[in-house]
């Protein structure tokens, strides 16, 4: 009798912890998720871009939508692109990649994911120490400088 107490008891903990950790909130890798900057690509235009960042452990990704648009149309994933980000203290960390989604003439160029590799308490902001995204379309290389800080402010992942 002991027994069958003593493992419905175990069982019921169980249960509890169990569902404990399903309702428990998700901690958040990169604080904010999301920030906007401005970026200067001289000829090509500039504007506000929107910058969305994810982490998981030390492998970070980050799309950018800009508010440069494209004169022609451009295939998926024909974009080469790297986005130079400052990191507090010093350095910088660059994200890579050749992602994007179809683009129509005259649509805002969406880049993304761009993949990069970052460590616990690592703060990344604007890079305004040359260009800060150089993307290679149609083999043509588009550089752009950002003009602002990001907003609501820089990239902190845990």
């Amino acid at each position: 009798m002991r027994s069958r107490t003593f493992l419905a008891t175990a069982l019921t903990a169980g249960a509890l912890a169990a569902g404990a950790l399903a309702f428990a909130p998700a901690a958040a890798a990169v604080t904010p998720g999301s920030a906007q900057a401005g970026y200067d690509c001289g000829s090509w235009g500039g504007g506000t871009a929107v910058l969305a960042a994810t982490q998981s452990g030390t492998s970070a990704t980050i799309t950018l939508t800009s508010a440069v648009t494209t004169p022609l149309p451009v295939a998926r994933d024909t974009i080469n692109a790297t986005l130079t980000l400052a990191k507090a203290g010093g350095g910088t960390v660059r994200f890579t990649g050749r992602k994007n989604p179809a683009l129509p003439a005259g649509g805002s160029v969406k880049i993304g994911p761009l993949t990069g590799t970052v460590a616990p308490g690592m703060s990344l902001n604007s890079y305004f120490a040359g260009p800060a995204l150089s993307m290679n379309i149609f083999g043509v290389v588009v550089e752009c400088d950002a003009v602002s800080s990001q907003s609501p402010g820089p990239f902190v992942y845990s």
